[in-house]
């Protein structure tokens, strides 16, 4: 066959790879997918999706698409720990900022709000979303090996139909083919950590348990049976799918023993047990092992290839935010390929990619694994790590019904451990608050803020560069309510200013057309096309009404001025230049 030519490769069509053809089509950049599979993910897998992730996809255009088909926030908040399903609770935590104190935080970070959505119901979403704006995407197309060289990529491939190999020649490689990505090792990303910490099944199934979680909505019912195969402590995860009646059960393997067994029979009776009712129907429709892993990537590309999402960051589920991390490394990689592959922009910006993206990653790695290490709390106060002995074990998590010092001491102990998982259900800091230090930023100055809450536990919106802009609610046209997100983004830079910074709406203009640069300006003040009658956009603004603020395409601070200048056009033109890597 002759060679393929295309700007921009994408390998592989999981969160990452779907998001990164959604987000370059989008941009106009000519954009081809290939995937070895013949279809998009056929299990719910990925789930958790997180207000950031939201604001993402709402500045793509598909998140009412998402909202329709997801799991609303309010239907995810019940956290439960249980002995079954249909067995005693062990306690509650409020998850997913459903909390009434919570939800004010959450509600008052974005005009996103957080969903569960399957990432079967998610892929097909990005995805026909990037073919739909002119993204070619070819299924049952193998990555075999690839060469660069100083003009692009030549990636070799097999149609697994066909049998035969041709070639794709394309500028830039997206790698986003997974945990066990060929591309990554192929380039030589340095990966540090480990492989293969714990075993895992996942069994999914459909039954109606709606009569016994109809009264507390939850997306995750954690169950402790001890004496169970692996561990001895037998913690199992019961996971809704679609609220009732599809689920997606978590449970444990020995890793450095035989081979997991997935037979429906062995799955039924563990679907059973988690359950606690043998009399309620139960189909299985899969059973599949994976593996907890603690890996990151020290850096994200190697010369005109760059990888995203698992490839660079594998990790277990803990606190969701696998695939919302693999959402966002494509969002903040395909403005910038867009850019050079137009040539706005020199190939030095898209070496704030690794920069910007890495520290995420190896922070959200440890932030997952630590969850899992947390949960011994919970162990621990319900006397489960002391024994091996699964009828003392029982005799141990009774005793906390006692009328006893002892028995008090043990409840305290619960509820604090519980409470403590706040660190992985409630991380909205985590979540929202991913700080850039590049190339791509240009600093003003000003030292970081400190926190007043916790860092992981609360979000500290600022406008200081290298930060998401922050949200808050303008009015249009007297009445209409618009979210500072919604006035940035689109694939261009915006300057933010206030009455008296005029000239920084002229220059906003004058520069964009000597760069060859969009630049939009929003000026926010009475009488002006939008207005702060909340107050909400001057307390977190960070500039007098006369400074700006320069907005990335991905809603990110690059450049900050707390007030007026005497050259507006030049100090926005230096800006620029410098994130764009443009000589001055």
């Amino acid at each position: 066959m002759p060679t393929v030519e295309t700007d921009v490769l994408v390998i592989g069509t999981g969160p990452a790879g779907s998001a990164a053809a959604l987000a370059l089509a989008t941009y106009g950049v000519r954009t081809t997918v290939i995937t070895k599979y013949g279809r998009l993910a056929d299990t719910p897998r990925a789930h958790i999706t997180n207000q950031r992730t939201m604001e993402a996809l709402r500045d793509l255009g598909v998140e009412e698409e998402v909202m329709a088909e997801a799991t609303p926030q309010h239907l995810m908040g019940n956290l439960v720990y249980c002995t079954s399903i249909a067995g005693e609770e062990l306690g509650r935590l409020h998850s997913w900022g459903t909390r009434p104190d919570r939800l004010a935080d959450y509600s008052a970070a974005s005009p996103s709000r957080m969903c569960d959505m399957p990432q079967d119901l998610m892929e097909p979403v990005l995805l026909h979303n990037a073919q739909s704006r002119g993204a070619h995407v070819r299924f049952d197309t193998e990555y075999l090996s690839l060469e660069q060289d100083d003009d692009g990529v030549t990636v070799h491939v097999r149609d697994r139909l066909r049998g035969d190999e041709y070639d794709i020649r394309a500028r830039y490689v997206v790698g986003a083919d997974g945990g066990r990505s060929l591309v990554a090792e192929h380039v030589g990303l340095p990966l540090r950590g480990q492989m293969g910490v714990a075993g895992s099944i996942n069994i999914v199934f459909e039954a109606d348990l709606s009569h016994l979680v109809a009264d507390r909505p939850s997306v995750l019912y954690w169950v402790l049976q001890p004496g169970a195969d692996v561990g001895g402590i037998g913690a199992g995860l019961v996971r809704m799918v679609r609220p009732w009646h599809k689920w997606l059960i978590v449970w444990g393997y020995d890793i450095d023993g035989s081979a997991p067994d997935l037979s429906e029979e062995y799955a039924l009776g563990i679907v059973h047990r988690l359950i606690g009712d043998d009399s309620v129907p139960v189909t299985i429709t899969s059973s599949s092992a994976w593996t907890v892993n603690h890996l990151a990537a020290e850096r994200y590309s190697a010369g005109r290839v760059f990888c995203a999402g698992d490839a660079v960051h594998r990790h277990p589920p803990s606190n969701g935010l696998g695939s919302n991390t693999s959402i966002q490394d494509a969002y903040n990689l395909a403005w910038k390929l867009a850019l050079v592959v137009r040539g706005q922009a020199g190939p030095g910006l898209l070496e704030s990619y690794s920069a910007e993206r890495a520290p995420v990653g190896r922070q959200v790695v440890d932030r997952a694994n630590q969850s899992i290490a947390d949960t011994a709390r919970i162990f621990d106060a319900l006397g489960l790590t002391n024994t091996a002995d699964p009828e003392l074990m029982v005799a141990h998590m009774a005793a906390r019904k006692e009328a006893t010092p002892e028995a008090e001491k043990q409840r305290a102990a619960l509820r604090e451990a519980i409470a403590f998982k706040d660190y992985e259900f409630n991380c909205h800091g985590v979540e929202m608050d991913q700080r850039y230090e590049s190339t791509a930023v240009v600093p003003d100055g000003t030292p970081p803020e400190e926190p007043v809450r916790d860092p992981e536990l609360y979000s500290h919106p600022t406008s200081r560069p290298g930060a998401k802009l922050p949200h808050a609610w303008v009015t249009a046209d007297r009445r209409r309510q618009v979210s500072t997100l919604d006035l940035g983004g689109h694939g261009r830079f915006t300057v933010f200013t206030g009455i008296g910074g005029e000239a920084w709406v002229r220059a906003a203009q004058e520069v964009g057309e000597r760069l060859g640069v969009e630049v939009a300006a929003v000026v926010i003040g009475p009488g002006r096309e939008y207005d702060d009658l909340y107050g909400d956009w001057a307390r977190v603004r960070g500039t007098d009404d006369g400074g700006a603020l320069l907005v990335r395409p991905d809603n990110y601070v690059a450049y900050r001025s707390a007030g007026a200048v005497a050259d507006a056009a030049t100090a926005l033109e230096d800006a620029l230049r410098t994130v764009l890597d443009r000589a001055l």
